[in-house]
């Protein structure tokens, strides 16, 4: 493993970094250091901490052309202690490399990637929030730097590490959702469980027309026959029918969300019957105005756990939650909120600490 590189530069701008706003929001600060890392000739050169900047990038750089780039998303947590935790970064280490694999970019060593994720936490521990459910959130995220016009893999990329303290994703508990029925965002055998900017390009569009709507999010459907449920433009999809808990299973056109993974082991704790299967639009709706889907929520790592309140279908029509809040939602999320800031003991393996630094 290649120890990280301290600019001393990098080590003054952050130890003056100081935030005064309360009203974080999601992705509006972003701390004045970043890891980053260079491979050429077939192996990670090295890595440094180096201050916040631009970057310079050839105008011919593949990534700006043929959109060869992955990324993640993972949270720090300041613990009742005062000390910070990672929350389950091996899982967002592993899915890294699955991305870069599909997308015909080098791998990471796991143990390097958690390497430097640490070093960003500890050198920006004065950066975490201190209070309940805010967190210092960490994008790690690789480009192809390769310069040529040529349609093939890059053989050079940058990678990079940002940290941003951030709180509240959604600037309320609840969120409406439009069911897109027309266009779609990956198919089967493509990109769709990578964690890749193309996925989210695609979404743009109709993220508009949700926008314009009225609406919060985007639900997409199935690209062979446009009926069953997928997932959120960035969030997963949960429904409580009957009193169990549905979601739709994983395939390749669905991202296999820390979040998603972490509510489903805490409800199967918690004794709730969790149920993964094919899950048709068609049938939520009806069940919605039956009264047996009770609720839905969303879920990510930025959002946490965010209730559904209403549906709306292409003709306009809404479907109202009979539980537009999400009792159960609710519960889940105070519980991982908890688990994530040490206020309840979290399960084996779930939290890794960051070790203090004296700079």
């Amino acid at each position: 493993m290649k120890k990280v590189e301290i600019h001393p530069d990098a080590v003054e701008r952050i130890k003056k970094f100081t935030l005064t706003d309360t009203n974080l929001g999601f992705g509006k600060y972003v701390c004045p250091i970043m890891i980053q890392a260079v491979y050429d000739h077939g192996e990670w050169q090295r890595f440094d901490l180096l201050p916040y900047g631009p970057l310079q990038l050839d105008p011919c750089s593949k990534v700006l052309h043929y959109g060869q780039e992955i990324f993640e998303g993972m949270k720090v947590f300041r613990h009742p202690d005062d000390s910070i935790h990672m929350f389950r970064p091996e899982m967002n280490a592993r899915r890294f490399n699955l991305s870069a694999k599909r997308m015909a970019m080098p791998e990471i060593p796991v143990d390097q990637f958690l390497h430097a994720c640490e070093i960003i936490c500890a050198y920006s521990k004065n950066a975490v929030p201190k209070r309940f459910g805010e967190s210092l959130y960490l994008r790690p995220f690789m480009i192809a730097t390769e310069v040529g016009m040529g349609i093939k893999p890059s053989k050079q990329f940058l990678f990079i590490i940002v940290a941003s303290p951030s709180g509240s994703y959604f600037s309320s508990d609840s969120v409406k959702v439009y069911i897109e029925r027309d266009d779609i965002r990956c198919a089967p055998g493509g990109i769709g469980f990578a964690k890749t900017g193309g996925n989210y390009a695609a979404s743009l569009h109709s993220y508009d027309k949700t926008i314009n709507l009225g609406c919060d999010q985007t639900m997409w459907l199935d690209a062979i026959e446009h009926k069953y449920i997928e997932e959120m433009s960035g969030m997963n999809f949960f429904a409580v029918i009957d009193g169990a808990l549905h979601t739709p299973s994983l395939t390749d056109t669905i991202l296999d969300g820390v979040t998603r993974r972490s509510i489903i082991e805490i409800a199967q704790a918690d004794k709730i019957n969790v149920i993964q299967r094919k899950i048709s639009i068609d049938e939520i709706l009806k069940d919605i105005k039956d009264g047996r889907c009770t609720e839905a929520f969303v879920c990510g790592t930025a959002a946490v756990v965010a209730a559904v309140s209403q549906l709306m279908d292409k003709d306009g029509t809404l479907y109202h939650l009979k539980d537009p809040q999400g009792k159960i939602g609710v519960q889940l999320r105070e519980q991982l909120i908890s688990i994530q800031s040490g206020k309840i003991e979290a399960p084996q393996g779930w939290i890794s600490p960051v070790r203090a630094l004296n700079f």
